[in-house]
């Protein structure tokens, strides 16, 4: 029993140590963002991609798209007996624009975060280089690696 409480002493002291790393709420801001584009990128979609496509092929709704496999049965009164069984085409076209849109966008995020990724390392590396030329002492003239050959001879006849 006592070990039992340990371990869940244990687990929830570990799940604390996990919840308050930074990477776990830099992912959960990344999560409710992107909750957040995916609204966006549906209306988008749903309320200007598919009605402009929809216009241009005749003004068809392309939401109501759909092949009915089985229409809906009714009775006398007109309530539905059996629902109908339909593949929603529009539905899906829309999802997969959708996704496109989507992955565009993160491809573009990537590839600029990359390119500034790239431009940042070359600037890195520049300044390193001119931190060590800095440093470096200058190349000695040839009148002072003259002098200092004859200091050299002098030292050694002494």
């Amino acid at each position: 029993m006592a070990d039992a409480k340990k371990k869940a002493k244990g687990f929830i002291a570990e799940f604390k140590e996990f919840i308050s790393r930074g990477n776990v709420m830099d992912m959960a801001v990344g999560v409710i963002i992107a909750t957040a584009f995916g609204k966006i990128t549906t209306s988008l979609v749903n309320d200007v991609v598919m009605p402009a496509i929809g216009y241009f092929l005749g003004g068809t709704d392309l939401t109501q798209l759909n092949i009915v496999l089985q229409p809906e049965v009714l009775d006398e009164a007109g309530e539905v007996i059996t629902a109908a069984v339909t593949i929603g085409i529009g539905t899906f076209l829309s999802t997969i624009i959708d996704f496109i849109l989507v992955a565009l966008v993160v491809f573009i995020v990537i590839k600029v975060m990359n390119s500034a990724k790239t431009k940042m390392e070359v600037l890195k590396k520049k300044e390193e280089e001119e931190a060590a030329a800095q440093a470096a002492p200058p190349e000695p003239s040839a009148e002072e690696k003259l002098l200092m050959e004859i200091r050299d001879l002098l030292k050694e006849q002494k």
